[in-house]
């Protein structure tokens, strides 16, 4: 797995590359793995946004949710809810898991996020076959804020180094569950 990191870029083809400069904030993170039996899509990618499992990660939503809840914005609702929906999630558009709405979707990209008082957050996770036919596709997370307000600004300005922090972990642990599976299968 080679990872290309931190690149502020939305991907021309992405579904939110033509809104680009309506964000206040876009960060996207890109690393690549195996798919030459094709079997890895958008629905697939979704799913597994949200199959990890990092207790750091749990904790930090955990106390953002206690937080902002006192602010009245939106939190990600109670965990055996979260399981529910999780065991329910089709990703596909208007479906909601926790804190995050499937707003867009096609074979290659799901834009996940949401609508806030503070601020709007969209995060797409787009795949890409790179050029050189090698079988190899590129999974890249993106992540966009429009501030609504000053609270918004602030507000990030706490958020921004743990989602600094997180979205290479979320990438690295998607990669590493799509060849885990891959070797399984095999």
């Amino acid at each position: 797995m080679k990872s290309s990191g931190n690149t502020h870029r939305i991907p021309d083809t992405s579904i939110l590359k033509k809104d680009s400069e309506l964000f206040d904030y876009i960060d996207s993170y890109r690393s690549f793995f195996s798919d030459d039996e094709e079997t890895i899509d958008s629905t697939k990618i979704g799913v597994l946004f949200f199959s990890g499992k990092s207790k750091v990660g749990s904790t930090l939503f955990a106390i953002r949710n206690k937080i902002v809840g006192l602010f009245g914005l939106k939190t990600s609702g109670q965990v055996s809810d979260r399981q529910k929906q999780r065991d329910n999630f089709k990703c596909e558009p208007g479906d909601q898991l926790g804190l995050f709405k499937v707003y867009n979707k096609t074979e290659n990209e799901v834009v996940l996020g949401e609508n806030d008082k503070h601020l709007n957050f969209r995060v797409s996770l787009f795949l890409d076959r790179p050029l050189d036919n090698t079988g190899r596709k590129s999974l890249t997370v993106t992540t966009t804020v429009k501030f609504n307000n000053l609270f918004g600004r602030v507000y990030f300005l706490f958020v921004r180094p743990f989602h600094k922090l997180i979205v290479p972990v979320m990438l690295k642990g998607m990669i590493k569950r799509i060849e885990s599976e891959k070797t399984a299968s095999r």
